[in-house]
């Protein structure tokens, strides 16, 4: 994804593109922060944002958010700690993407608070993670139709 070779996606970072695709969500000249830097989530999502032409930030999950989370029009939380993204932190009208993985299906951003400022927000569960299974059954037949018509 770094080279810009066509191929697979991780399947949640093409996940995360189908939802913001789905919602007709162009990262094009966007500012794009990625809290988490995960070699299959962060870091190939903030990959993919540049490839789509985004100004993007990657983010440690222990530095001060406030402000580049502030400044974002689109967070893309992927770090796996328990509402680590204050609500009131989210510019009004940005693009809240969590893919947090928490026990007791907690996301990463404090939902309630973050949905009356975002435009749109997934939820925990049942916003990234079955678009994720999604990719990956979507990937696996191409996969295969790719190997029988070679």
């Amino acid at each position: 994804m770094a080279l810009g070779v066509n191929g697979f996606h991780s399947c949640t970072p093409g996940a995360i593109l189908r939802l913001l695709d789905a919602y007709a969500v162009d990262p094009t000249g966007q500012r794009v922060v990625v809290i988490g830097r995960s070699p299959i989530l962060g870091k190939p999502v903030g990959m993919l944002m540049l490839a789509r032409d985004a100004t993007v930030t990657y983010c440690h999950s222990t530095t001060d958010l406030a402000e580049d989370v502030g400044a974002a029009d689109i967070v893309i939380a992927a770090v796996g700690r328990p509402e680590l993204v204050k609500g009131d932190w989210i510019k009004p009208g940005a693009v809240v993407i969590d893919a947090g993985d928490n026990p007791g299906n907690v996301g990463d951003v404090e939902y309630a608070r973050a949905a009356q400022r975002a435009r749109l927000i997934t939820p925990v569960p049942g916003g990234v993670g079955p678009a994720t299974i999604a990719v990956l059954l979507s990937q696996t037949v191409d996969a295969a139709e790719s190997a029988r018509n070679s």
